[in-house]
């Protein structure tokens, strides 16, 4: 498949919002909130990068976003379409890859021709689509097996690969590299980006931090369901990048009394993460902390078996964000 085809349906705008979430509410039992005012837009053509621990309201806001859940509260437009009006057109304009099985009965090649038949695709097209999708994500020597006799990595490579046999406007990837070799989950990766290239719209979530890196335009880091950053890759990194990340291991001793007398001596902008007997220091002064660390190692008679002091990294802004007292930023 050389590129996605046009899709039938009235295409959106190049600088119109095809995704528009204000003030999202959503609780299962009513009374403990899974989603508590989220706000964003995400632009055509954009990668937009969910990131957040398990638990933080990822699901909740993907199964909003693609129409099977309706929110308590607030507004959800899909490219210019209301949900609860519009679900089913909606849902004829995206895709959706989540972490279910393959259709394990049949082959990898019936895989995508069930897709297919279930979109409508006549079947010379379907066949041109099928053959082209199985050569581009390797799975030419997986043709004639069974889904259900593949290894993890090798049917989410199918799942994949199956979800471009139809036209669509945005594509909502949930952990899609899951079980993938590195080779493979870079080759997948490229894949996207093509497609992005030609008009495709993604919401990726992740737990892989370099993979946010290399494929996202945008990152909303979610916490308690709660945007907690939003923001580009590249003010992120402006914003972070001034700060250095200190790592620090000690030895035998009062390690919780180390670190609570190090927090009520840091500056206001600096931050500090514990556990057990490491801690992760966010500063803007590396050589002051470096000298503070020393002394409290003296006071407290405590010695630092491991320091290291790195420039920051995607990973250190979502571990920043998702500890309490960490920073909020957020530029919907």
């Amino acid at each position: 498949m050389t590129g996605r085809l046009a899709s039938t349906a009235q295409a959106t705008p190049a600088q119109a919002p095809v995704l528009e979430v204000k003030d999202l509410h959503h609780s299962y039992d009513g009374k403990r909130e899974a989603l508590q005012g989220v706000s964003f837009t995400i632009r055509r053509g954009e990668v937009f990068g969910l990131l957040g621990k398990n638990g933080a309201g990822k699901s909740t806001l993907i199964k909003v976003m693609t129409t099977l859940l309706r929110p308590t509260q607030g507004s959800l437009r899909v490219l210019g379409m209301d949900p609860a009006r519009d679900g089913q057109r909606i849902r004829r304009r995206i895709g959706v890859v989540q972490q279910g099985e393959s259709f394990d009965f049949t082959t990898v090649q019936g895989n995508l021709d069930i897709y297919g038949i279930l979109w409508g695709i006549p079947k010379e097209e379907r066949e041109r689509r099928r053959d082209a999708l199985i050569q581009r994500f390797g799975l030419e020597d997986l043709r004639k097996r069974r889904s259900f006799d593949l290894s993890g990595g090798q049917k989410r490579r199918v799942q994949v690969a199956r979800e471009f046999m139809h036209d669509m406007d945005i594509l909502f990837l949930d952990e899609p590299t899951v079980g993938l070799d590195v080779i493979m989950r870079r080759s997948l990766l490229d894949s996207i980006r093509g497609e992005v290239s030609r008009g495709l719209t993604v919401v990726f979530t992740t737990h892989n931090l370099e993979e946010a890196d290399y494929l996202c335009d945008r990152i909303a880091v979610i916490d308690g369901g709660k945007i907690l950053v939003l923001d580009s890759l590249e003010n992120l990194k402006r914003l972070y990048g001034g700060k250095r990340t200190m790592e620090i291991t000690l030895g035998a001793g009062d390690a919780p009394g180390y670190f609570q007398a190090l927090k009520t001596r840091l500056g206001p902008t600096d931050s500090l993460t514990v556990e057990d007997r490491s801690g992760i220091l966010l500063t803007d002064e590396p050589k002051h902390a470096l000298s503070l660390l020393v002394e409290l190692s003296q006071k407290q008679a405590i010695q630092i078996e491991w320091l290291n002091i790195r420039k920051n990294t995607l990973e250190d802004v979502f571990l920043h964000s998702v500890e309490p007292g960490g920073q909020t930023h957020a530029d919907p």
